[in-house]
């Protein structure tokens, strides 16, 4: 949308260094408070792979869509739709640490 100059180029790189990946500590952050530590990492990687599916899905899909319908305005309607729903999914998350058995004070 903008030539190319030292700025944009400065200005692009300085967005997608703030916003991408950016739901990576969050969503880690969720991974262990809700699940604990000991697993992390097996749990974190099926997150991370979930992502990649999701995202490597939606580039296909845009693709395909296009190809069928000559425009980009369906999938980007499918997008806003599925953003819509997620945010209403995960309204509900409650951020509070899990009680767990053994953080119970023993009797």
């Amino acid at each position: 949308m903008l030539p190319l100059t030292a700025t944009s180029a400065l200005l692009f790189s300085a967005i997608i260094g703030l916003l991408w990946l950016s739901t990576v500590p969050l969503t880690s952050g969720l991974v262990a408070q809700m699940f604990g530590p000991r697993y992390m990492a097996t749990l974190f990687g099926f997150v991370f792979f979930s992502h990649q599916v999701g995202s490597f899905l939606g580039v296909w899909l845009g693709g395909f869509l296009y190809d069928a319908y000559g425009s980009y305005d369906l999938i980007w309607w499918l997008s806003i739709a599925l953003g819509l729903i997620a945010a209403l999914l995960h309204w509900p998350i409650d951020e509070r640490a899990v009680l767990r058995l053994r953080d119970q004070p023993s009797p």
